[in-house]
């Protein structure tokens, strides 16, 4: 992994509302960790050496858990199924849990899990599949 590369990581998850990322290429695998005070400020990015990379859960805006919206965590195209010849993640009447995937996120060849932070029906999903959105647009209603 270059330092080209690990800038646009680092640039990519400061501008997003992740607080975690793990990245694997290579034989090499970065995590990178946003920490906080007890005030809830943003503190510096900082690069974490992991053994095993694992599905990142993002930070969610508290409108986001009470309005029953999932939001993009971050901005890339994203992709309502898990491959092009699988059926997709969720569709609207779908029943979801809190923690089910719910579509992929798409930025710099690194794929994000999206998923539904409560249990509820889906009720509209709002983008396209391989659609570009930006951070905090809202991808899908659960009710």
């Amino acid at each position: 992994m270059d330092l080209d590369r690990l800038k646009t990581l680092i640039d990519a998850m400061a501008a997003s509302d992740l607080a975690e990322m793990v990245v694997s290429e290579d034989g090499w695998t970065l995590r990178l960790v946003r920490g906080g005070s007890d005030r809830g400020e943003a503190a510096p990015l900082r690069p974490v050496e992991a053994g095993h990379p694992r599905p990142v859960a993002p930070r969610r805006t508290k409108e986001a858990r009470s309005g029953g919206e999932v939001s993009a965590p971050m901005p890339g195209v994203v992709h309502l199924r898990p491959a092009p010849d699988r059926p997709d993640f969720v569709s609207a009447g779908s029943g979801v849990t809190s923690g089910t995937v719910v579509c992929l996120i798409e930025a710099m060849k690194t794929f994000l899990e999206v998923r539904a932070e409560r249990g509820g029906v889906v009720e509209a999903i709002l983008v396209a599949s391989g659609e570009e959105v930006e951070l905090g647009q809202t991808l899908m209603r659960i009710g």
